[in-house]
């Protein structure tokens, strides 16, 4: 009896198993269907307004389109960069217009809020539609229901349609500039610090900043190197300079950075070889090499299939100071002279120290500022004797004595190059 008691129950498992797998797959079969494009309308002339604002708010106001992307790395879709909030929006549509026969197709959207909200209700979201298989649309509209005219609707090209030789081998994204930034100096010898290492491009999303700073990016501009992307999120949310929810009525977190880094990483998914995350106020040097590409090139050997390569970050206080480097000329620009802040801070007991990424971007799904979210590829911890980032700002431990900061003079290495560039981009812009 004990045995055939085993037995039913055996088969009663393996029964309910059975079940729920069917029952599972049927359930995921169903909501893939419910996603797949339907034709609601043929003939039609592609008519909507095409919109070229960064943030593009819909009619509902909690949601707000920043760029749409092809994106056929597990299937056709197009993944729109957006922010949404993360209660109230609960249905979005795609709406596909396809030349030269006019079917609109409606496409129901995944609604992938990105986790790290850090406690603010709106967030960074991917809003994923599968496209038409038989058309390749060049234009997308997103809507709240799969009723309604979409001459109606605002168009956004899809971007990334067409495969690109990488045109540029890293480039920076820095989010966002905000709160009239005005530390000029360190800006130009980040931005000839990172053109020493190797880096073709710096994509800036700009809230705003002062006057002077912004005659320096029009230099950038005209010159090749910076992208300025237009960042008025605050005319659309309630922004926190904070990036944790302070139950201060704000709706998102540090200028909506996490949204801004990656819609640079698909903005840049096609034409970089490598995407650098980081804020203006650091670089990243290697210890062991010259350049990044020499870094990355070694790295890559080392760690065969990893697409993120994180490096810790070490803070160089700002008020502790040498007298080298005391360039006369450069007192005059506001701002902080990296070449005179050579103490960095000991690490702290129990504390991790956050740090900032080197990626490859067609192997990354979401970010968030100090890590991946989403990858198809593996990470690494850079071990700090390869490289550090080099972070000059407000100290962390200002109590700390001048005698307990630790001596480090990588950048010097780097001192002739970057006095000579920084002084032409300042004679040619402030001086």
């Amino acid at each position: 009896m004990l045995c055939g008691g085993k037995k039913s129950y055996f088969a009663a498992a393996v029964c309910i198993i059975t079940l729920t797998s069917t029952v599972t797959l049927s359930y995921l079969r169903l909501q893939r269907l419910s996603h797949l494009p339907k034709i609601i309308q043929e003939g039609s002339r592609c008519r909507g307004k095409i919109t070229n604002s960064t943030i593009t708010p819909l009619k509902d106001n909690r949601t707000f389109i920043i760029a749409p992307y092809f994106d056929d790395r597990e299937s056709k879709t197009t993944r729109v960069i957006g922010i949404v909030h993360h209660e109230d929006v609960k249905q979005l549509y795609c709406w596909f217009c396809c030349q030269p026969n006019g079917k609109i197709y409606v496409s129901k959207a995944k609604i992938d809020v990105h986790s790290d909200r850090f406690g603010f209700p709106y967030g960074a979201a991917d809003i994923v539609c599968l496209e038409p298989e038989n058309c390749d649309p060049t234009h997308v509209s997103i809507h709240q229901s799969p009723r309604g005219n979409i001459d109606q609707l605002p168009r956004f090209e899809i971007k990334n349609r067409k495969a690109e030789t990488f045109s540029v081998d890293f480039t920076v994204c820095i989010s966002a500039m905000f709160g009239n930034y005005n530390n000029v100096l360190q800006f130009i010898q980040s931005i000839e610090m990172y053109k020493i290492l190797g880096v073709q491009k710096v994509v800036i999303y700009k809230n705003n900043c002062s006057q002077l700073m912004e005659k320096v990016l029009k230099f950038y501009m005209e010159e090749g190197t910076v992208e300025v992307i237009p960042w008025p999120i605050n005319s659309h949310l309630k922004v926190s300079s904070k990036w944790h929810f302070m139950q201060d009525g704000t709706h998102i977190g540090y200028y909506g950075q996490i949204t801004a880094l990656n819609d640079c990483i698909y903005r840049n998914m096609q034409r970089s070889k490598f995407v650098v995350l980081n804020d203006a106020d650091e670089i990243i040097l290697p210890l062991k090499h010259p350049d990044w590409i020499t870094m990355m090139s070694s790295l890559q050997e080392q760690n065969p299939g990893t697409g993120i390569f994180l490096f810790e970050n070490h803070i160089f206080p700002e008020t502790i100071s040498t007298h080298v480097f005391n360039i006369s000329s450069w007192n005059t620009v506001p701002g902080v002279n990296i070449l005179q802040h050579v103490h960095r801070e000991p690490d702290r007991e129990d504390v991790i120290n956050p740090r900032k990424m080197i990626i490859d971007p067609r192997k990354v799904i979401q970010t968030s500022v100090h890590s991946v979210l989403r990858a198809y590829g593996n990470s690494v911890n850079v071990p700090m004797d390869v490289a550090l980032i080099y972070h000059c700002r407000v100290p962390l431990q200002g109590n700390l004595p001048r005698e307990s900061l630790i001596r480090d003079t990588t950048l010097w290495r780097y001192n002739s190059s970057l006095i000579v560039n920084v002084n032409k981009v300042l004679y040619q812009t402030v001086l």
